[in-house]
């Protein structure tokens, strides 16, 4: 076991906030889309379009943690991490095929807004496979990121999502994962950004998410799940 000494250690509170904003929007997905009336494309395409920008958000979290965090955590959380690492890395795989199936039946339904049944119960079993890893993680994962990851590397998983992802979308998808976010959270996160990025997204992210809120959900103000 490589033990880390030094330096400040991983502050996991984000990881918590992120999980809010995944299970408040896939919570949320299979009854937006069964409201939609067949042949109704127009309203289809608003819902289609925000399933894939969270489809999206949930890979590029999932595919960070495949890439940074499982190797940093099986070189140095011993025993623990050697017996709990393992499954998260099964829970992947797993959460990848039903992401597989739920992002091959977007497109015929997007266009012509029929076969809501089956993409809904797609989603839905995505939702029941994410939810079971996320409880897992917070359980086990956290708890050893805190002792075994330094801050620095902590800070990779973010830059991983940010660097994959196109500019003129990450207001958005900050404000989206604010929006639940308890203040001295938020501020944590963005206190690691330029100051001017800081200065847009704590203002603008918030506004683009209400918008975008009104768009999809109907309200500028979706149900809260709580952090």
């Amino acid at each position: 076991m490589n033990q880390v000494t030094g330096g400040p250690m991983a502050d996991v509170r984000d990881m918590y906030m992120v999980h809010a904003m995944l299970r408040r929007e896939f919570r949320l997905l299979p009854q937006l889309v069964r409201d939609v009336a067949p042949g109704i494309v127009k309203r289809a395409e608003v819902v289609a379009t925000h399933a894939e920008f969270v489809c999206r958000l949930l890979h590029l979290h999932h595919e960070g943690e495949d890439l940074l965090l499982w190797p940093l955590l099986l070189t140095r959380g011993g025993e623990k991490a050697a017996s709990i690492v393992p499954a998260m890395e099964e829970q992947h795989k797993a959460i990848h095929e039903a992401y597989g199936e739920v992002t091959a039946l977007l497109p015929a339904w997007r266009s012509t807004a029929r076969g809501a049944e089956a993409l809904a119960g797609a989603l839905e079993r995505l939702l029941t496979t994410l939810e079971e890893h996320l409880e897992t993680e917070e359980e086990e994962i956290l708890p050893l990121a805190t002792k075994y990851v330094t801050a620095a590397e902590w800070k990779r998983l973010g830059e991983h999502g940010m660097a994959n992802s196109p500019k003129k979308t990450l207001p958005l998808a900050f404000g989206m994962t604010m929006y639940e976010g308890k203040p001295e959270v938020v501020r944590a996160v963005l206190a690691e950004a330029p100051l001017p990025a800081r200065l847009i997204i704590s203002v603008v992210g918030p506004r683009l998410y209400a918008a975008h809120a009104k768009r999809v959900h109907g309200t500028r103000k979706p149900p809260r799940i709580g952090t």
